[in-house]
């Protein structure tokens, strides 16, 4: 269009373009203020999303459109990033060994299954890593941490409580609740790494035989049936069932060798 001996008619009418369209004057953003308010918002809530910013600058007395402020805030790409789920971190990682005496270590989890009708059951097990004693299997529909910690308390009627409780890292487990509980009665929560069955092995291992034994031969048909049928297989295991591994022994009679023995070597000293 510059070239000399072109008019600027001809020239627009080989580039295809209007006279308009070449002296047209771009009016100055009207959104530029708004723009500006929004842009300090998201700097100084780094968390908040476009509903928040429009509530915010109404709050300031600024009569403004949701959607404009909706617009411009995506415009900006201001859209918060959704974070991940963080966990309580993991404590040091210990060796895992067999405690010598009972009620020093225990480890918890929860099994699954359902009733008859298709209704899920949620067993906590609780076992005592010295003597693979099972301290509690408590069938319910739902348990949380508080409920969780109801059972402890009963536990601690019935025989007292482990120095450790060795856990997982379920919302169960490192919720307000148990952590609370924990930190109040003394007791240290070890929590295994995520994805690391292996490093709660006891827990583990009862729990294969607890479902091979006791849930896959039983239809439950309701809840107070699990209820009984597990707790009378409970006792089967710790007061009938020999373990190579305790020597020949049950799990509570080698509880109660591991008693005499400290005992003895009290009396001794």
């Amino acid at each position: 269009m510059s070239e000399p001996g072109l008019n600027e008619r001809r020239a627009l009418a080989v580039v295809r373009m209007s006279a308009s369209s070449l002296r047209h004057t771009p009016a100055a953003d009207r959104n530029e203020a708004l723009r500006a308010q929004i842009e300090a918002l998201a700097h100084r809530h780094r968390r908040y999303g476009a509903g928040m910013f429009y509530l915010k600058l109404r709050q300031a007395g600024e009569r403004v459109n949701h959607k404009r402020v909706e617009r411009l805030y995506t415009e900006a790409c201001l859209q918060v990033r959704r974070r991940r789920r963080k966990k309580i971190p993991v404590a040091d990682r210990h060796p895992l060994v067999r405690p010598e005496v009972p009620n020093d270590v225990w480890s918890a989890d929860f099994v699954f299954d359902r009733t008859a009708e298709g209704r899920v059951v949620k067993c906590l097990t609780i076992v005592d890593d010295a003597t693979t004693e099972a301290v509690a299997i408590v069938p319910a529909r739902a348990l949380g941490g508080l409920p969780v910690t109801r059972v402890l308390d009963r536990l601690a009627h019935e025989r007292g409580l482990p120095q450790i409780l060795r856990t997982d890292n379920g919302p169960e487990f490192c919720g307000r609740a148990l952590v609370t509980w924990a930190h109040d009665r003394g007791i240290t929560l070890r929590l295994i790494e995520p994805g690391k069955p292996t490093q709660n092995a006891f827990i583990e291992s009862f729990n294969g035989r607890f479902r091979d034994k006791c849930l896959n031969e039983h239809w439950f048909t309701s809840l107070s049936h699990a209820q009984a049928l597990i707790e009378a297989w409970r006792r089967e295991y710790n007061e009938e069932r020999p373990k190579k591994g305790l020597g020949g022994l049950t799990p509570a009679g080698y509880a109660r060798r591991l008693v005499a023995q400290r005992i003895t070597v009290t009396v001794e000293l």
